[in-house]
């Protein structure tokens, strides 16, 4: 059964769940969703949640598969799991909620946060820079050391920033997708706020919208109801755990480090909606378009994906992978739309499983 839940109309708000009915003319979507999914993720291996939100009532909220091999425990939409590069977006609008209270500009050089960083060109490099990955930063992060790259924090992750000589671009001509730069908004929102960067995250940001379990990752840390990412080799009939431990740089907080449910990310994205965190004005300019990315009609914003397609309405998105985790959520903003697909498998091509739900979408009429 799929719950359908409808969200308060003021922040912060309180999930509420009740088995009613769903509106009988989406039943078609629903459906079709389901077969799509029931395909991709069976019963009896690692898989999927998934919920739509529709004129702020959740319509779809169904788990597929397993969040832990080990306990046989199902997904549902309450399930933690690591959200990757989703994050990122959490990181940019404390970015945007310290410029809105004076205590940063988007336009300050890196140099300004970091001294020690010894190469004339951080005063070139600015916050937009970074939110945008154009700064020409290389990921020159050593690889070598296994052990290095399974536990580096963000510091750790980001250290060879200091003596870093070299750009493969001048700042803001072009578009590469980079990880340390948005590591190094730990620190910058620590020294713009006095604050801890957890503390700042849970006590401005999480808490308000509503999202009480939401966590950064700590090796020693318990997470609520955590998935594990799953990974299976060709030829192989073994699931294998394939996430802290197992693959690279999970410790790292403010580039991917959140632990979440899809139940809580939508209090998220109704945050964002409403305006709770920061000004219309702030998220268009997030949510527009500044450099064109190698990914079909997209351009980055600042922590987003911008799809602009000919044939359909704007699409404001991110995805995010580290280990066995694949994560998706997107919103059409102006069909007050959104859609979220967190899996803890990564052996599925996620541009065409999104793909197939926007098409859905559109032949139900929703995307008109």
């Amino acid at each position: 059964m799929k719950n359908k839940i409808i969200l308060p109309m003021l922040l912060p708000i309180v999930l509420l769940s009740s088995c009613g009915n769903r509106p009988s003319g989406d039943d078609v979507v629903f459906t079709q969703i389901d077969s799509l999914f029931t395909s991709l993720y069976p019963a009896n291996e690692p898989g999927a949640a998934v919920i739509i939100v529709k004129n702020d009532t959740i319509i779809y909220n169904k788990g597929f598969g397993m969040a832990r091999m080990d306990t046989n425990e199902p997904i549902s939409g309450r399930t933690f799991f690591n959200i990757a590069s989703v994050s990122k977006q959490f990181s940019a609008v404390a970015l945007f909620m310290l410029a809105k209270e004076g205590k940063i500009s988007l336009d300050d050089p890196v140099s300004k946060y970091f001294p020690e960083y010894k190469a004339d060109f951080y005063k070139q490099i600015t916050l937009r820079h970074l939110l945008s990955h154009t700064s020409g930063i290389p990921d020159a992060r050593p690889r070598l050391d296994r052990e290095f790259v399974l536990t580096a924090n963000d510091e750790e992750s980001a250290s060879y920033l200091v003596e870093l000589d070299k750009l493969n671009f001048e700042p803001g001509t072009q578009y590469e997708y980079m990880n340390p730069t948005y590591q190094i908004m730990l620190w910058i929102i620590e020294q713009a706020s006095g604050e801890q960067f957890d503390d700042f995250m849970r006590n401005r940001i999480f808490t308000p919208v509503g999202m009480a379990e939401a966590t950064y990752f700590e090796p020693d840390k318990q997470i609520p109801r955590m998935s594990h990412g799953y990974l299976r080799r060709a030829n192989d009939t073994v699931w294998t755990e394939y996430d802290y431990g197992e693959e690279s740089f999970f410790r790292t907080k403010a580039d991917g480090g959140i632990y979440t449910s899809p139940e809580e990310f939508v209090m998220w994205d109704r945050a964002l909606k409403n305006n709770l965190l920061f000004s219309e004005k702030m998220k268009e300019e997030a949510h527009s378009g500044k450099i064109d990315t190698d990914i079909p009609y997209t351009q980055y914003g600042y922590g987003w994906f911008i799809e602009e397609r000919p044939d359909r309405p704007k699409k404001v998105y991110h995805t995010g992978d580290n280990g066995g985790y694949q994560i998706f959520a997107g919103r059409f903003p102006d069909k007050d739309l959104f859609y979220l697909v967190f899996a803890n498998r990564n052996d599925k091509d996620r541009e065409v499983t999104v793909e197939a739900m926007d098409q859905i979408f559109e032949k139900a009429g929703w995307l008109k």
